[in-house]
C-alpha cells in the first residue's frame, strides 16, 4: 500500500524529538508499505525553520523515510502566530498533496485538529482509506487547562470540527485508551461507533532503545553506586512539571540512601536549583541536559523512575507520555501521581499510582520502594518489562495496519 502519514508537527526526529510518525513509517516500510510523511516546514518549540526561501515544499529521505515538508511562516509560543501556522498548514497541504501520486490510504494527526481535518478531506477526495489519529483531545484539553471557557466560540468551532472528523473518518486512532469515555460523554456514540475506534498509545522502539543503552552510555558516579538508592526524573523541568513537588518529597524522604537524580533542563531549573542551597536538600542532584539516545542508559541503571504529576482533568482519558514508555523499556519500577484507571502502569503492574499530591505520602511511597523486598521489588521489574513488550512500535504498527485496513478488532 501507499500510505500517507499528515502529522503537523513529524519533522525528522533530529528536529525534534517525538518520532511517533517516524517510527510507524520505518516498520510500515519494513512491511513492504510505500510511506510518506507530510509536516510543516516550521519546528516546534524552536525558532527553527527547514525551508528559508520561497520554495512551496522540500522533499528529504532521512534514515531511509521519505518526507514532504510544507512551508510555513514561522511561530513563538502558543500565541496567534502558532494559530495562523496551523491553519496555513492546512491550506497549503492539498495542494502539496496533489503533486504526488494518490495514495491508497492516509493517517491523519490532531493535534492540530485542522490538519486532522485536512487530511480527512483528502482521503474522500482520494477515495482511499482515512484515519484520524487523535494525539490530544482538542478543544477538551484546552479547556481542561483553563485556557479557555466551554462557550468559548473558537472552543465551539473546535468541537464541531472534532465531530466532523470523527464521524467523517473511517477510523479513529486515539493514544488515550478511556477516549470514548468522552465521546459518550459528548452523546456522540450513535454518530462515532465504538467498532471504529482504535487504542494506539505512544510507544518506545525497544531495539533502538537496547542499542543505545548498551552504546551511549553515560559516565556518572552516582549511577554507578551501589550504595545508594536512586531515584530517576528526565524530561522538562517547567511549572507544569511540578518538580517542586519532589524536592518537598526530598526533604521528608527517610531512608539516608535515597538520591534524587533529575536529568533534563527548562525555565523552571535555576529556581529549583536555588531552593537546593536555601533550603539544604542535599540528596537532590540535577545533572543537566542529555541528548536522548543516552537517556536509555540512565533510566535502566536507576531504583526507581519517577513520573511528574497528572492532574485528574488532564489523566481522565488515560495517560501517553512519552518517557512512560522509555521507563517501561528500562525495566525498572516507576512512581507516577496519576489516577489509577487508563493508566498503563497499574494495567501491567510496572510500578506505582500515588493519587496524592502531599510530599510527606510521596516520601512515604519513595521510602516504601527504598526498603522493599527483592520479591516484590522484582515483581514490579517484571511488570514494566511485559508493558514495554506490548508498546513496542512493532507491535503498534501491527495495530495501525489494522485500522488502516479496517481489520475486525478481537
Amino acid at each position: 500500500m501507499k500510505i500517507w502519514l499528515i502529522n503537523h508537527y513529524a519533522v525528522p526526529p533530529q528536529y525534534y524529538p517525538l518520532a511517533r510518525q517516524n517510527y510507524f513509517a520505518k516498520n510500515l516500510m519494513a512491511l513492504g508499505h510505500e510511506v510518506t510523511i507530510f509536516a510543516a516546514s516550521t519546528v516546534h518549540n524552536s525558532n527553527l525553520n527547514l525551508i528559508v526561501d520561497n520554495t512551496p515544499y522540500r522533499e528529504d529521505v532521512v534514515d531511509g523515510v521519505h518526507y514532504v515538508l510544507i512551508r510555513c511562516k514561522g511561530y513563538q509560543g502558543n500565541g496567534v502566530s502558532r494559530i495562523l501556522n496551523m491553519f496555513e498548514f492546512a491550506r497549503k497541504l492539498p495542494g502539496v498533496c496533489n503533486q504526488f501520486p494518490r495514495p491508497d490510504a492516509i493517517v491523519a494527526t490532531s493535534v492540530p485538529p485542522m490538519c486532522c481535518a485536512a487530511g480527512i478531506k483528502l482521503a474522500r477526495k482520494y477515495g482511499c482509506r482515512g484515519v484520524a489519529e487523535i494525539a490530544d483531545l482538542w478543544p477538551e484539553s484546552i479547556v481542561a487547562y483553563g485556557i479557555a471557557d466551554p462557550r468559548n466560540p473558537a472552543v465551539l468551532w473546535l468541537r464541531r470540527l472534532e465531530k466532523k472528523i470523527y464521524t467523517k473518518a473511517d477510523a479513529i486512532v486515539f493514544t488515550a485508551e478511556g477516549a470514548y469515555d468522552y465521546i459518550k460523554g459528548q452523546h456522540w456514540e450513535n454518530e462515532v461507533p465504538r467498532s471504529k475506534v482504535y487504542y494506539i498509545n505512544n510507544g518506545v522502539d525497544l531495539e533502538l532503545f537496547d542499542y543505545n543503552k548498551e552504546n551511549f552510555r553515560v559516565e556518572d558516579t552516582d549511577l554507578d553506586d551501589p550504595g545508594i538508592f536512586k531515584v530517576v526524573y528526565t524530561g522538562s523541568i517547567r511549572q507544569v512539571n511540578n518538580l517542586g513537588l519532589l524536592l518537598d518529597a526530598a526533604k521528608e524522604v527517610k531512608d539516608e540512601r535515597v538520591r534524587f537524580l533529575i536529568w533534563g533542563d527548562g525555565d523552571e531549573k535555576a529556581a529549583l536549583e536555588q531552593r537546593l542551597q536555601e533550603e539544604n536538600i542535599g540528596n537532590v542532584t540535577f545533572k543537566g541536559r542529555v541528548e536522548k539516545r543516552f537517556v536509555p542508559s540512565i533510566v535502566s541503571r536507576s531504583d526507581l523512575n519517577y513520573i511528574d504529576s497528572f492532574p485528574d482533568h488532564v489523566a481522565k482519558y488515560g495517560i501517553s507520555s512519552n518517557k512512560l514508555f522509555e521507563y517501561f523499556a528500562a525495566e525498572k519500577p516507576i512512581l507516577v501521581q496519576a489516577k489509577e484507571q487508563y493508566n498503563p502502569v497499574q494495567t501491567y503492574h510496572a510500578g506505582v499510582c500515588l493519587r496524592s499530591l502531599a510530599a510527606a505520602d510521596l516520601a512515604a511511597q519513595i521510602d516504601a520502594f527504598a526498603q522493599m523486598d527483592e520479591a516484590e521489588y522484582r515483581s514490579y521489574c517484571a511488570g514494566a518489562s511485559a508493558a514495554a513488550k506490548e508498546f513496542d512500535f512493532k507491535k503498534l504498527t501491527a495495530m495501525l495496519l489494522d485500522a488502516i485496513e479496517g481489520t475486525a478488532k478481537e
